[in-house]
């Protein structure tokens, strides 16, 4: 049996925990989340701590940071204001605008602007999509959960989604390769997601016969 290290959490730092958490759990999608504030300025940022968790209701999760003093980011602080935010798929050709949009700018800088990226109206929230982005989710504020002082997750209903009309059929599959859709591991590294295979999953009766198929050989 291979040697394993083991931690226990109760013992570690926050920047431990983090490290071990993201070097681990990967690769893990990226919504670069638009919001707006009450002004109606636009804020875009990218989210890493980000996932789908149901679909019905459909369900989008988004774990947002807070500041090192505490204080609420743009994120965090526009979706308790306006009650939506609209989730953007990041793609290979996204990946330098999306890394723009992580500069820390002032709440008045419109980093869609700065990264060269399109804002377009939405459907249903008055948080835009990105007209780069090969999918977009417009999603309603459904539950936030705080977590101690650091961090909380905002769970979003999707009210609509946008897909690049080449990227999906009439059986609403989306083409992986297509999507090209990037992912977050540790520390600053990124992976690409066209490297994909498909694994049906097996009935019992199919396992079943696997079992036995070795022994009749």
């Amino acid at each position: 049996m291979t040697n394993k290290t083991t931690f226990d959490f109760a013992q570690l730092t926050e920047r431990e925990k983090y490290k071990l958490l993201i070097g681990a759990v990967v690769p893990r999608p990226i919504a670069l989340v638009t919001t707006v504030d009450r002004q109606g300025r636009i804020n875009a940022a990218p989210i890493s701590f980000f996932n789908c968790l149901s679909a019905e209701p459909a369900i989008l999760a988004l774990g947002v940071e807070n500041h090192d003093d505490l204080s609420f980011k743009d994120t965090g602080w526009n979706v308790r204001a306006t009650g939506v935010f609209t989730v953007n798929i990041v793609s290979s050709a996204m990946l330098d605008a999306m890394n723009v949009c992580a500069v820390p700018f002032a709440p008045d800088v419109d980093e869609l602007a700065e990264a060269g990226l399109t804002a377009v109206p939405s459907t249903r929230v008055a948080s835009p999509r990105i007209a780069e982005s090969p999918a977009s989710f417009e999603c309603r504020q459904h539950v936030t959960l705080g977590l101690g002082n650091s961090r909380e997750i905002i769970l979003g209903e999707v009210l609509a989604a946008h897909v690049r009309s080449d990227l999906v059929n009439e059986r609403l599959h989306v083409d992986p390769h297509g999507l090209d859709a990037i992912g977050r591991m540790g520390g600053h590294g990124y992976a690409l997601s066209r490297d994909t295979f498909d694994l049906p999953t097996m009935s019992v009766a199919q396992w079943e016969q696997r079992k036995r198929k070795p022994a009749a050989e």
